[in-house]
C-alpha cells in the first residue's frame, strides 16, 4: 500500500528506516572516531601532546588568566545579546507598523545590518569613529557591532515567529476589547516566542563565537588570552583544545537554559 507524501514526511519511520538510520549512525560514529584518532596521532607525532606543553595547565595562574578571558567573553556576549534582543524588538515593531515613516526606515536598517559583515562594523568602530572624534573603549568596539549585527537577524526571527501565530489569535483578542498593541504584546508575541526559541539560541551561540573578533581591538576575551598563552608557552594545540572546550561548555549551558523557555505553557 502506497504511503501519502504527508505520511512519508511527518509520519513515524518504518522499521526498515529505523534499521538503516541506526546503521548509518554507527558507521558515522566509527568514521568520526577514526578521524579523531588519526588527528591525535598526528598531533603526537608533531610533539604537540608532549608533557612540556601541558605542564602550565597545572598552575592556578593559568586558569585565572583563562577565567578573566572567559569573563570578558561572557560580559561582552551578554551585553551584545541585550542590545540585539532589545533593538530587534524595536525593529520588529517598526517593520510591522502600518506607518510608512516607521516601516521603511526599519526595513532599511534591518537589510543594511544584515548585509554588513560584523567584522566591518568592528573596523568602523575601531578606525572610523575615532577619526571623527568618537572614542569608544575596546569593550564597546567589540560589543556594539556584534549587538547591532545580531539585532537585524533577531528582528527577522521575531517576525517569523509572529507570522507563525494564527491570525485568529489577534482577532479573538481584539474582540475581547484589547487594543492592537495589547493583543500583540500580551497574546501574539508570547506565543511567537515559543516558536523561535531554537533560532534565538542559535543566534546567542553566534554572539558568543563573534566575541573572538576581540583580537582586532585587543579586548581581553577568551581567545585573545589563549593567544597570549600560546605566545608565552608555544603550546598551540593544547591551548586551543582547552579554549574550544570552554566555548563548548558555555554554548551547552545556553542550550540547556533555553529548554526551560521552550517548554509548553500550562
Amino acid at each position: 500500500m502506497s504511503r501519502s507524501l504527508e505520511d512519508i514526511l511527518f509520519g513515524a519511520p518504518s522499521p526498515q528506516v529505523r534499521t538503516v538510520t541506526r546503521a548509518v549512525s554507527v558507521i558515522a560514529a566509527a568514521v568520526l572516531l577514526l578521524l579523531a584518532v588519526a588527528i591525535a596521532l598526528q598531533f603526537h607525532s608533531a610533539g604537540q601532546l608532549d608533557r612540556q606543553y601541558w605542564e602550565f595547565f597545572a598552575w592556578s595562574t593559568t586558569w585565572a588568566f583563562l577565567a578573566r578571558g572567559l569573563l570578558g567573553t561572557l560580559t561582552s556576549a551578554a551585553m551584545a545579546a541585550v542590545i540585539a534582543l532589545t533593538l530587534g524588538m524595536l525593529l520588529l515593531v517598526g517593520r510591522l507598523s502600518r506607518s510608512r515613516l516607521l516601516r521603511w526606515p526599519s526595513i532599511a536598517v534591518i537589510e543594511f545590518l544584515r548585509g554588513t559583515p560584523t567584522l566591518l562594523l568592528i573596523y568602523v568602530c575601531f578606525l572610523v569613529l575615532p577619526s571623527v572624534g568618537i572614542k569608544l573603549s575596546t569593550y564597546w568596539m567589540l560589543t556594539l557591532p556584534i549587538g547591532l549585527s545580531t539585532a537585524a537577524v533577531v528582528a527577522e526571527v521575531y517576525r517569523a515567529g509572529v507570522l507563525a501565530v494564527p491570525r485568529g489569535q489577534t482577532d479573538a483578542a481584539r474582540s475581547l476589547g484589547l487594543t492592537e498593541a495589547q493583543a500583540f504584546f500580551f497574546i501574539v508575541f508570547p506565543q511567537a516566542l515559543r516558536y523561535i526559541v531554537p533560532a534565538l539560541v542559535a543566534q546567542l551561540v553566534i554572539v558568543v563565537k563573534d566575541t573572538t573578533f576581540g583580537y582586532i581591538v585587543t579586548y581581553g576575551e577568551l581567545m585573545q588570552n589563549g593567544k597570549v598563552l600560546i605566545a608565552n608557552y608555544h603550546s598551540l594545540v593544547p591551548v586551543y583544545l582547552v579554549v574550544a572546550a570552554l566555548y563548548c561548555l558555555v554554548n551547552y549551558a545556553i542550550s540547556r537554559a533555553s529548554k526551560r523557555l521552550g517548554r509548553p505553557m500550562h
